[in-house]
């Protein structure tokens, strides 16, 4: 990425969001946007042409937002330990990661105003992480916890996720998930870990809460 096309990516997200603490998690503050459908709106009209995805990193997504309570409230889980976001894009669970103490939290996802979001979030919040422009699926680097939030809605990006992370569980890794419901969640192979009302935004959302769960992945299908 060139210094130019960083501070393109910097200037948008500082114009079309604001400093805000995640409604669910207030310790912590993110660059999101207040207007949803207007964000939304401008990266399929204005920026198509540049193959702009859309701005999943302008928003505390239920899942995320569960999964960062509960880390914020069981700091124990991640103290010491190598901690993987996947898909993280506001940098949300990687930033309460951080402040639970872990020991190394990366941050990744496949779009680039994803991974400048998550790196201006942190400096926020005054946490160091290492943000990841990349696709990790089928790949283990050692983390010893993953975390994963809102990856379940659609089937296959669901199927390849879990088959990936059920590996990492086999091998000795823990892995989080947080959702709020989505379609293709895999209850099967999930235990419950802890349940929350989860304020969203409603033009997202068709809600103003969500109950969202924190789900632990089972090496046995439960």
């Amino acid at each position: 990425m060139s210094g130019e096309a960083v501070l393109d990516r910097r200037g948008f997200i500082l114009a079309h969001t604001r400093l805000l603490p995640a409604p669910h998690a207030p310790e912590i503050s993110l660059h999101v946007a207040e207007e949803a459908t207007e964000l939304w709106q401008k990266t399929e009209d204005e920026l198509a042409t540049i193959g702009l995805p859309p701005p999943f990193w302008a928003f505390a997504w239920a899942g995320g937002q569960a999964l960062a309570r509960y880390i914020l409230d069981h700091p124990e889980f991640v103290r010491g330990r190598r901690v993987l976001d996947f898909a993280s894009g506001s940098g949300l669970v990687a930033i309460a990661a951080a402040k639970a103490g872990a020991a190394q939290v990366e941050a990744c996802d496949i779009d680039a105003f994803a991974a400048e979001a998550m790196q201006l979030n942190a400096a926020v919040n005054d946490v160091s992480i290492t943000a990841r422009l990349d696709d990790l699926i089928g790949r283990d680097e050692g983390w010893e916890v993953i975390c994963a939030g809102d990856v379940c809605y659609e089937r296959a990006m669901a199927e390849s996720v879990v088959a990936w992370l059920s590996g990492l569980v086999a091998r000795g890794a823990q892995v989080l998930i947080g959702d709020p419901g989505r379609s293709y969640l895999p209850k099967d192979r999930l235990v419950e870990v802890a349940t929350y009302q989860v304020p969203v935004t409603r033009s997202l959302e068709d809600a103003e809460i969500k109950k969202s769960t924190v789900w632990a992945l089972s090496a046995d299908g439960g």
